[in-house]
């Protein structure tokens, strides 16, 4: 495996962390940085010295580069790792757009492996799309292999690849654990991802659906006591992407589109319980929303390849705009809430952010909304 030449097209949190695995095992490594001409070689001793994107943007080290459609012709395995922000109908478009500026220059006896999630049959469209752009047969001049990274604590035990067949340096590339990695044929993994995703969701959905007829104190306090009031809705949103992108693998309604249309209200409803929450306690409190300043604090990841969550926050600050003028998102754990002649609302969209507020931010006077199923509000 030693010299393997790889490029990871995309430096997204996901991209950047196996990158750093695969350039700490001795491959040959390049990352490319969408908003740059330049592919950066990414050498074992970078990989250690910054644990993450953002280590790596701020401190701009100096690292060898080479222009993008060398390196990719070079590249014996392409990872394609980028960063979407685009929404709903646009997401598609992107990712084809992206997907074909990343595969342009590859030559024969190369391999792809793409890491967003498709849905059903969308690795069919990325493998036409892949053989029409290179001119390249699948299988016969080009490999294509499907490894959808959602959590990167836990990477796929499996990878996709035409007819299951087994790639050991690709394997090695990958293992982290001593644990080969199983290779399924490409249908075989999508369905494998689609399980894991639905299975999340629809335990999800159960407890938020549930926690909903939760009213009277008593009741709330016992559930309080309970594990799943350490779900925040930054864990809700995670896989959101992967969730929708299953959505739109189908057309009409069947039994599956009713569990995920369900998941995707089951987060919306949510949502707009957390906002009916926010102003039960402006009026129990006798806040004038004038008088009212709503903190958002949600620590994020601006480099991860979903969007899903920056979405997330957005669409929850302009729906409390709607009832309360003054609405701010703080996505940096470090926030300073100048003494202001508001009353201020925290809510705590994740359990990082909870902890730190509830540490930093006490004895304050301030009121903590956390955005967990039982929306449970601290003064």
């Amino acid at each position: 495996m030693g010299g393997t030449k790889v490029v990871v097209y995309g430096l997204s949190t996901e991209g950047y962390t196996i990158a750093s695995q695969m350039a700490i095992k001795g491959a040959d490594v390049y990352i490319i940085d969408e908003s740059t001409p330049s592919a950066i070689s990414l050498k074992s001793e970078i990989a250690k010295t910054y644990p993450n994107v953002s280590s790596l943007k701020e401190d701009e080290p100096l690292l060898a580069m080479e222009p993008i459609d060398v390196a990719i012709s070079k590249a014996k395995y392409l990872f394609f790792t980028p960063r979407i922000r685009k929404t709903g109908q646009d997401i598609k478009t992107d990712i084809h757009s992206k997907f074909k500026d990343a595969v342009t220059s590859l030559k024969k006896n190369s391999s792809v492996i793409f890491t967003l999630p498709t849905g059903f049959g969308g690795n069919n469209e990325n493998i036409s799309l892949l053989e029409h752009v290179t001119g390249l047969d699948i299988e016969k001049q080009i490999s294509y292999f499907y490894y959808p990274l959602e959590d990167l604590n836990h990477p796929p035990k499996i990878i996709g690849s035409f007819n299951g067949k087994k790639d050991s340096v690709l394997s090695d590339l990958l293992t982290t654990d001593k644990k080969e990695k199983k290779f399924v044929a490409i249908s075989s993994s999508e369905h494998f991802h689609a399980i894991n995703v639905l299975s999340k969701f629809s335990s999800l959905c159960s407890i938020l659906e549930v926690c909903k007829y939760a009213q009277d104190e008593i009741t709330k306090n016992d559930l309080s006591s309970d594990d799943f009031q350490e779900i925040f809705l930054d864990d809700m949103v995670k896989g959101l992407f992967d969730l929708k992108s299953l959505g739109s693998s189908f057309e009409g309604t069947n039994s599956l589109m009713y569990l995920i249309n369900g998941s995707v209200k089951g987060i919306d409803g949510y949502v707009k319980r957390l906002i009916d929450e926010i102003r039960i306690t402006l009026k129990k409190n006798d806040l004038k929303a004038s008088r009212t300043k709503i903190a958002l604090s949600w620590t994020l990841d601006q480099h991860a390849m979903r969007g899903d969550k920056i979405e997330m926050l957005q669409n929850l600050t302009s729906k409390l705009r709607d009832y309360i003028g003054d609405v701010e998102a703080y996505e940096d754990p470090n926030f300073d809430l100048f003494h202001s002649d508001k009353t201020t609302i925290i809510v705590a969209c994740s359990k990082f952010d909870f902890e730190n507020v509830k540490k930093t931010k006490k004895d304050s006077g301030l009121i903590i909304v956390k955005a967990n199923p039982l929306c449970e509000t601290i003064q």
